[in-house]
């Protein structure tokens, strides 16, 4: 399949993202493999194109505002079908059991992994989620609209959700 990498950290206004093929990833349990139909741009993935990100490894395929179309659910799935469309935000696992995750706080679990960050993310034709992580999204918002608010209009949500408002 095609990916688009970021190879190295370097200045956006400089750094290449080459086009390359990469085999299509098979999902293991509990994972949903999803074909890209649209993933938004991040200020996220330029911090993490300019090397600004602790922790960060190279390469890595960037992207957390996904929407796809499941095309393989793996083992131990339950929930979702071959066809479904699905939404992936930045959040691509915590552990569950932490303070924080237990706390409904997960985006501070000590143990989160984060999609196009951790595990390669929407800047390629597919990519693995986790199930329990995969959001299913109204077919009254085209793709397009759809996939910016997998990051920014979560994190809003979530602020007026804890500001109780």
């Amino acid at each position: 399949m095609r990916a688009v990498p970021i190879p190295h950290p370097g200045p956006v206004d400089t750094l290449v993202l080459p086009v390359v093929e990469v085999p299509f990833p098979e999902p293991g349990r509990g994972q949903l493999r999803l074909r890209i139909q649209a993933c938004g741009v991040c200020r996220t993935d330029l911090h993490l194109a300019e090397g600004e990100l602790a922790g960060a490894h190279y390469p890595v395929i960037p992207g957390h505002q996904i929407v796809g179309t499941v095309e393989v659910v793996g083992e131990d799935v339950t929930g979702w079908s071959v066809g479904d469309r699905a939404g992936v935000a930045w959040l691509h696992r915590v552990c569950g059991v932490c303070d924080p995750c237990r706390r409904g706080e997960s985006n501070l679990c000590p143990e989160a992994a984060f999609t196009g960050f951790h595990v390669d993310g929407g800047f390629a034709e597919a990519m693995l989620a986790e199930a329990n992580f995969a959001y299913r999204l109204p077919e009254s918002i085209s793709d397009l609209e759809a996939a910016p608010l997998l990051c920014a209009g979560i994190i809003g949500l979530r602020s007026l959700r804890k500001a109780d408002l």
